[in-house]
């Protein structure tokens, strides 16, 4: 399936489960910011399952581009902002308050910016009670209406990315699937997209090195299984990571009848 405007758009369903079988189709899509959408896409969204949209942005990012949303029907959004993520927001603040940073600043800030990993582990660490609402809105969608759950970010490859992961890994899907999942990304969004966020940042001031284009464009395997090691280090796994960030016993059987059936 694909959306009309969107690059990074995806249905979760036919992830390998540890236990046999895959999760259920039309329940949860990941995709990038609506900002960009057709009238093509607004009519092709309005036909999926999706329901309930929750968008990981800052409000700055969300004023700068605006989700469109079909207006044939209802749909729930929900505003979940994560910082970590923000990578606009993050390159102004690692540069000083100026239009035009020297080579120099720019040179010195760069060193600020942290890994990918080293992001989604400060994203997990963070952002447990924006999880855990995000099963608890997958857990409480039906068949009955359009209530399919849609995360998205920016890009739809980093806090869309993490969240994605910790639903599949909380409902027992393979590992290794999880990680592939997150890594298609990469390929989604190379071309126009990913040209047009590195013209950005390059506009900021920034170096354009190959670690700031990871963390801009890519989906590293190795940044994925960062965040995971530290949910399972801390927390046993996903769905004791829910736990800590609010989520019920009762939401997590919820959130696994609908992911896997």
């Amino acid at each position: 399936m694909t959306i009309d405007g969107l690059y990074n758009f995806r249905d979760t369903g036919g992830t390998p489960l540890t236990a046999g079988g895959t999760t259920r189709s039309g329940v949860l899509f990941r995709s990038d910011a609506l900002s960009g959408l057709t009238q093509t896409g607004l009519d092709e969204l309005a036909a999926t399952e999706i329901g309930v949209i929750v968008d990981f942005r800052t409000p700055e990012e969300r004023k700068a581009a605006a989700d469109r949303i079909p207006t044939s029907r209802p749909f729930e959004v929900a505003e979940l902002a994560l910082l970590e993520g923000a990578m606009a927001d993050m390159a102004q603040n690692a540069l000083s308050h100026g239009a035009s940073p020297s080579p120099e600043t720019a040179a010195q800030a760069t060193p600020s910016i942290p890994t990918l990993g080293e992001l989604y582990v400060g994203m997990v660490q963070h952002g447990a009670a924006r999880f855990a609402e995000v099963a608890r809105l997958i857990a409480a969608s039906t068949d009955d209406s359009p209530s399919a759950v849609l995360v998205h970010c920016t890009a739809g490859k980093d806090r869309t990315g993490v969240a994605t992961a910790l639903m599949l890994d909380a409902v027992g899907a393979e590992r290794a699937a999880v990680v592939a999942d997150y890594a298609a990304s990469q390929d989604n969004l190379a071309g126009p997209w990913a040209d047009g966020m590195l013209h950005m940042i390059s506009s900021l001031g920034l170096p354009l090195t190959p670690e700031l284009r990871t963390l801009v464009t890519g989906t590293p395997p190795d940044a994925i299984e960062q965040a995971l090691a530290w949910v399972d280090t801390e927390h046993g796994g996903a769905a004791d990571y829910l736990g800590s960030g609010g989520l019920t016993p009762h939401e997590l059987t919820g959130l696994r009848t609908r992911l896997v059936g």
